[in-house]
């Protein structure tokens, strides 16, 4: 969704102005602050610090694992 966005704001630079069509396409595609919650979380991409953190905050660790392609393909 990053990407999206960014394409959108470097259109929208390129394009000084969007037609209603367009403006109204934008924002039925654009993902709401509640579809957007999870960016806003301090994701920690080092496990064994997240490990360190959790142990020393009494918190457990939300571990999100996956092998393989990430849009399914193989």
């Amino acid at each position: 969704m990053k990407y999206l966005i960014i394409v959108a704001t470097l259109t929208t630079l390129l394009h000084a102005q969007w037609s209603p069509e367009q403006k109204q396409l934008i924002n039925a595609i654009k993902p709401t602050d509640k579809e957007s919650a999870w960016m806003r979380i301090n994701w920690r991409t080092n496990l064994w610090q997240a490990r360190k953190e959790a142990a020393k905050s009494g918190k457990p660790i939300y571990l999100w694992e996956m092998d393989g392609h990430p849009l399914g393909c193989t």
